[in-house]
């Protein structure tokens, strides 16, 4: 852990014990949990293509924050090779389970992003899913997001997805708007869209109308989420 952020890494790893004490559990069977992933899956894999990186066979992925590898694991589906992808996530549990679960040619590594242990422009693309949002502290922030920089290629992109909006039942994440990702990620190329109809409105209404929370979603003060890419800056 980088000097001066031992206290934020304490933090985080306490929401997640409380997070799984409520043990809330996202079922595939839940319509509403079925709707939010799938219109992240079909967004970004458009993101993907729009920035011509399909297919993903050669491609060199790393996931910041794996969890369980469901992400690096949908890579796979889409045509990504698994001894390319690499996972680093803080907690033991999660990264036991997504061994268990993971081709075994995916590598996972215990670690922090904001020091990681691999050399300057190594992968084609970076992923964060909901990471940044769990980060209260602003120069944390700032060291991950300059890490994940670091260790793209040029011309590669970072696959984003978080929150733009706070949550007021949760006091363990914050939002993070555009302005701060352009801040985040200086000189980078963004092209970032609204996503995700809010999650209890989705889960409540997707079990009585798919097409209401199609409709819905496409208002945008309807969404929480940013999703999309940023492209770091080729060389000249």
């Amino acid at each position: 852990m980088m000097p001066g952020f031992e206290a934020e890494e304490t933090r985080i790893h306490a929401a997640y014990d409380r997070r799984a004490q409520a043990g809330r559990s996202y079922s595939w069977a839940d319509e509403g949990h079925l709707f939010i992933v799938q219109e992240i899956e079909r967004r970004m894999l458009g993101a993907l293509k729009r920035e011509q990186l399909i297919p993903l066979a050669s491609r060199s992925i790393l996931e910041i924050g794996c969890g369980n590898g469901h992400w690096l694991r949908e890579l796979i589906k889409w045509g990504a090779t698994p001894a390319n992808l690499t996972g680093i996530d803080l907690r033991d549990d999660r990264l036991a389970l997504a061994r268990r679960l993971s081709p075994s040619g995916v590598k996972y590594q215990k670690g922090n992003a904001a020091h990681l242990e691999f050399p300057g422009g190594s992968f084609d693309i970076v992923l964060q899913a909901t990471v940044f949002t769990s980060i209260l502290d602003a120069g944390l922030r700032r060291q991950i997001a300059a890490e994940m920089l670091r260790v793209l290629r040029p011309g590669g992109i970072v696959l984003w997805y978080d929150f733009r909006v706070n949550n007021p039942r949760n006091a363990d994440v914050r939002g993070v708007g555009r302005a701060e990702i352009a801040r985040l990620f200086p000189g980078c190329e963004l092209d970032l869209a609204r996503a995700t109809l809010l999650p209890p409105l989705a889960r409540g209404l997707a079990r009585y109308s798919w097409l209401a929370c199609q409709l819905l979603s496409l208002i945008p003060w309807s969404c929480t989420h940013y999703l999309g890419t940023i492209r770091k800056q080729r060389m000249e």
